[in-house]
């Protein structure tokens, strides 16, 4: 599988909805689920999702019937690693 990651955005659950189901069900033979967090303040689920392109990451999230809001490429950060601090220096 080509591995391109595309986050999935899903606002504003409506009467019965729960926004985090089935979530579970965004990994198939051609796409993956990475992670997925809820941000309670603002009702939204993000879903990092690798696969081939957007066309099938959608179709995906459809046929799991999991709506999505907006659904787009997304690149992972990666933190530099931080220098320890020098022996006897003020960690603050």
């Amino acid at each position: 599988m080509a591995a391109r990651l595309f986050v999935l955005e899903r606002y504003d659950r409506g009467p019965g909805e729960c926004a985090d189901e089935p979530v579970g069900g965004l990994t198939t033979g051609t796409t993956r689920l990475r992670g997925a967090l809820r941000i309670p303040a603002d009702d939204v689920v993000l879903a990092l999702v690798e696969g081939p392109d957007a066309d099938t990451v959608a179709a995906v999230a459809a046929a799991a019937g999991w709506r999505v809001d907006r659904l787009g490429p997304a690149e992972w950060i990666v933190a530099p690693e931080c220098p320890a601090p020098a022996a006897g220096a003020d960690p603050s």
